[in-house]
């Protein structure tokens, strides 16, 4: 199929799938002409790339993961684990990183609420 296609059945813009391509995401096949051509698996490679960009992962993790993919879904082996694991531990950071930032903000609010009220500066 066509990159116009693949967008029609995906919802992906074509930009977007491009942009797959230029990351390893998606690899397409050329015709003569040199139109890409996308195989019949696509649309179910771009819903899993959708899937892994939704749960935080970023190109490099899934570029990884990409030869884990089958029917079902990712194949479970050592490598898809470990990429996966990596994705949730910096996922966790962030959270932490977000609520440490949250705490101290959250402080700041606390302190101008029980300030004298002032007028604004101008």
């Amino acid at each position: 199929m066509l990159i116009g296609e693949l967008s029609r059945r995906t919802g992906v813009s074509t930009r977007l799938l491009r942009y797959y391509e230029e990351q390893e995401l998606l690899v397409p096949d050329r015709d003569s002409n040199g139109y890409r051509k996308y195989g019949e698996d696509a649309p179910a490679q771009v819903e899993q790339i959708r899937k892994f960009i939704d749960s935080g992962l970023n190109s490099r993790a899934i570029r990884e993961l990409m030869p884990c993919l089958c029917e079902k879904g990712i194949r479970h082996c050592g490598h898809s684990r470990t990429v996966l694991d990596d994705g949730l531990d910096r996922l966790d950071r962030q959270i932490a990183e977000l609520t440490s930032k949250r705490e101290l903000l959250a402080e700041q609010v606390d302190g101008v609420a029980k300030g004298p009220l002032r007028p604004d500066p101008s």
